[in-house]
């Protein structure tokens, strides 16, 4: 599972990035976290606002920061 938080790094990204490591090791699942600031990858997966969420290289949040039960929920969804 690859997953990737696209934003600036702005205290929000932030704050993204920490629940979903968070709901990763509530979860018991080993996955890569990746912080995504460069504006072209951004645009690429046509996000308009940031922090946007990305598992497996499909955007499941766009400009909010979901907290870690969602994240969790999101993640248990994608694991079946």
């Amino acid at each position: 599972m690859k997953i990737e938080v696209l934003g600036g790094g702005c205290a929000r990204c932030r704050r993204l990035k920490e629940n979903v490591k968070k709901a990763l090791d509530e979860l018991g699942i080993v996955a890569e976290v990746e912080e995504v600031k460069d504006v072209e990858r951004i645009s690429d997966y046509g996000v308009m606002m940031t922090p946007a969420l990305v598992i497996d290289g499909e955007v499941v949040s766009e400009g909010k920061v979901p907290g870690v039960t969602e994240i969790r929920a999101v993640l248990e969804e994608k694991g079946r």
